[in-house]
């Protein structure tokens, strides 16, 4: 789709000029988090496939930037209705660094589930 494309390419580039303000030093400490504009406030999520793609298109930026070993240093999280029920899926990707979360990490027993699931 010529549209999805288009939004793609713009992503992109506003994503590599605000990156090169920055140098490979400081890259290295940032901790990129990812979170779809339309799952905000939501209750909706990404599937762990969509966010795999679009984290790994984001580093693949960051590599295009920095290099392979610069943008391998950059931690990026997944947030996005990050849940006990989903972590374990987000978190087998292999670009998916981490989980940015939000009202899951407010109750205890939820927060509880989060940190199960990741362990099982």
């Amino acid at each position: 789709n010529t549209l999805q494309n288009t939004k793609a390419y713009r992503s992109k580039e506003s994503l590599r000029e605000i990156w090169r303000q920055i140098s490979k030093e400081e890259a290295e400490k940032v901790v990129v988090a990812y979170e779809p504009i339309w799952a905000i406030g939501t209750g909706k999520n990404a599937t762990k496939e969509i966010a795999e793609d679009t984290i790994a298109s984001i580093r693949s930026v960051l590599k295009g930037l920095f290099g392979e070993q610069t943008a391998e240093k950059i931690r990026i999280l997944y947030g996005g209705s990050v849940k006990p029920n989903n972590i374990a899926e987000y978190m087998s990707e292999k670009d998916i660094d981490g989980a940015l979360v939000g009202g899951a990490s407010l109750a205890l027993d939820s927060y509880r589930g989060l940190i199960e699931n990741l362990v099982k």
